[in-house]
């Protein structure tokens, strides 16, 4: 049996938590939370060593993902919790979205 993972909505993200956004670089690149750290999942395990110490909330685009590398955290001991549903809640939210390319950022 699986444990249930942890997860808050996009208002409930702890104060003080990074957000971990695991989306690929396509989806990073189109549109992403300022302050987010960026750790794709497909490249997790490998990149394990860039996730920050601390809480974390663990966003993708619309929590399946997360859920995934937040069950996988959980079990390593980590504080971490999903982002129930993920970018696109966060920007249905109006919370802040930015982009490294050119036009307007978007969640994809």
């Amino acid at each position: 049996m699986t444990p249930e993972v942890p997860a808050v909505t996009v208002t409930e993200v702890p104060a003080g938590a990074t957000l971990l956004d695991v989306r690929e670089d396509d989806e990073w690149a189109a549109g992403h939370a300022p302050d987010a750290v960026h750790v794709p999942m497909s490249q997790f395990l490998n990149r394990l060593d860039e996730v920050p110490e601390g809480p974390l909330a663990v966003v993708c685009r619309v929590g399946g993902r997360s859920a995934q590398v937040t069950a996988y955290l959980v079990g390593q001991g980590r504080e971490a919790v999903n982002v129930h549903g993920g970018m696109l809640a966060w920007e249905a939210a109006g919370r802040p979205v930015v982009t490294d390319g050119p036009g307007p950022a978007q969640v994809v």
